[in-house]
């Protein structure tokens, strides 16, 4: 496949999922070798993920058995930190949460050697309707193949073909059908962008009535200070603009929602919404710790930053979107300083609070990890029930 050209789609899809792809090889250190989640940046992250699914547990009464399922598991770091935290508030006890949690992790990668037995590991997504209780995806929708479009001198979308080889690009076949209709919704692009900027004064969901309802987006964190607006995406023109189509996102969500019977299903994720959508698009790579020309060779990440709010519409109604700033917050992960008293009268007491506000401060960084989008979709309840509303 070299020397050949393919949409993006496809080339990464091979190149991160395919045989000795970057996410399906058992060699190396694995993805948190080459870059750093909010899972890897402190055990807080997923002692607030804890909590959150103590307040899940507790929306949905307690039931006999709760799942939380984690999607792109990576090596199960995350679920690893959610059962440690649990079992160290005692959970273990007779119908205590512990007690009654089935942990369950979806990666494409083979399981990790010494993981926590408790931790069911698949390939896929379980059956539809099976699952009650959490479904966490952290940094997984990103990573979720998408094509690219960008507008060739007439302003008209055309899909962008790569050389896995070497990463060079040209311009392929004009974006029609679905695709076309998901850019036109979403994210508009020359010619495409006059019927979305015309429905767009009359507000969210106006002149289609098949359009869904718009989650509750939290502002002004949830986009970068500058940004461009929708008429202003819309009036771009000729050639060179960009964007990545989304669908196979919002698909891949709604089949992770899909999995609850009752229950929540959150995405952390960086992301934008339809009032910042970025004119040249997002895909990059990323290997070592750094950031690289995206090459789909399976030598690094492929990524790009996921329309949250396109997802929000595919997974269902009554979602909830806010920053991670925010929702970690509401989840007690706190950046403040401790008590400088505490240094006199338990030095090595503060020096650790000082060293875990430190954490949660980069967690909860806006100009950081704040700045990810938390998506929380409900499932036969109200997203307000897990109290994460700014």
């Amino acid at each position: 496949m070299t020397n050949e050209w393919y949409g993006w789609r496809d080339a990464t899809e091979r190149a991160l999922y395919g045989p000795g792809g970057f996410y399906t090889r058992t060699d190396g250190p694995g993805p948190a070798g080459h870059f750093r989640t909010s899972v890897h940046a402190s055990r807080q992250y997923a002692g607030a993920v804890a909590r959150l699914l103590e307040r899940v547990d507790e929306a949905l009464g307690r039931p006999e058995r709760l799942d939380v399922l984690d999607i792109g598991a990576g090596r199960g770091e995350l679920l690893s930190g959610v059962l440690e935290a649990l079992d160290a508030a005692a959970g273990a006890a007779a119908g205590g949460l512990s007690a009654r949690l089935q942990a369950h992790a979806v990666e494409k990668a083979p399981r990790p050697e010494g993981l926590d037995p408790r931790i069911t590991w698949r390939d896929e997504l379980p059956a539809p309707g099976t699952l009650t209780g959490l479904v966490f995806a952290n940094e997984w929708l990103d990573n979720v193949p998408v094509d690219v479009a960008e507008t060739d001198s007439a302003g008209v979308p055309r899909h962008v073909l790569v050389r896995p080889a070497d990463g060079a690009e040209r311009l392929g076949p004009p974006v029609t059908d679905e695709d076309a209709a998901w850019l036109s919704k979403w994210w508009p692009l020359g010619g495409a962008a006059g019927a979305l900027s015309e429905t767009a004064d009359a507000g969210p969901g106006a002149g289609a009535a098949d359009t869904p309802s718009e989650p509750d987006v939290a502002a002004p964190e949830a986009g970068a200070a500058g940004a461009p607006s929708d008429r202003e995406v819309a009036g771009l023109q000729g050639a060179g603009v960009r964007a990545e189509i989304g669908r196979p996102r919002d698909v891949a969500w709604a089949r992770a929602v899909g999995t609850l019977a009752r229950g929540f299903a959150v995405a952390a994720d960086y992301a934008h919404v339809r009032g910042t959508r970025p004119p040249y698009g997002t895909l990059t790579g990323f290997r070592d710790g750094r950031e690289v020309a995206p090459v789909p060779d399976g030598g690094c990440d492929i990524t790009a930053h996921v329309a949250l709010d396109a997802c929000a519409a595919a997974g269902g109604t009554g979602a909830l979107l806010l920053t991670q700033r925010a929702a970690l917050r509401a989840l007690g992960v706190d950046g403040s300083r401790p008590p400088l008293a505490l240094a006199t009268t338990d030095p090595a007491a503060y020096l650790r609070a000082l060293g875990g506000a430190g954490e949660a401060a980069e967690l909860t960084d806006p100009g950081g990890l704040g700045a990810f989008h938390w998506l929380v979709q409900p499932v036969g309840a109200e997203a307000e029930a897990v109290r994460l509303s700014p």
